[in-house]
């Protein structure tokens, strides 16, 4: 079970992570200060696990990687959105952050609401209102590069193996 934070449209990388906190790129500096400008409390109560959700156009904005790697270093599971910004779309997946989009699911999901989201099937329920959402799901390589951790170790594992 994760909790939710819901957002609106157009957050940008510099809501996620605001550029003032981009003079280091440890994950562990970055997930202190993921949302801050959107939620001053997000980072000090977000769960492991916990997912968020946000509307039209996520992550707009720079193209810098450091705002879906604050998400992921925050211990958020997934990110729900109607849509996304392209290349936060792109670094997203290069570093394993599994994003859903189910515009449904951005209607039917409150802050504070319990949800479980199977990223294989793209299956979202909202546990708190009894509600069942549907997400296109990876075909099976990208869910073994987002299970792998991104791009570079999914690249690296195949090279080992071949």
């Amino acid at each position: 079970m994760a909790r939710a934070w819901k957002f609106g449209d157009d957050i940008d990388t510099d809501a996620i992570i605001p550029a003032r906190h981009m003079n280091q790129f440890s994950p562990e500096h970055l997930a202190a200060h993921c949302m801050e400008d959107a939620d001053v409390n997000f980072a000090k109560e977000v769960r492991i696990g916990d997912v968020i959700v946000g509307g039209k156009n996520f992550g707009c904005g720079s193209s810098r990687e450091h705002a879906p790697v604050a998400i992921k270093a925050a211990g958020v599971k997934a990110v729900i959105a109607e849509s996304y910004a392209r290349i936060f779309y792109r670094n997203s997946l290069n570093i394993g952050m599994p994003i859903l989009e189910s515009p449904e699911a951005v209607q039917g999901i409150e802050t504070g609401d319990e949800v479980s989201v199977d990223l294989e099937s793209g299956k979202i329920i909202n546990l708190t209102k009894n509600t069942e959402f549907e997400a296109r799901p990876f075909p099976p390589f990208m869910q073994d590069l987002i299970k792998t951790g991104g791009l570079i170790p999914y690249v690296k594992g195949r090279r080992e193996n071949a």
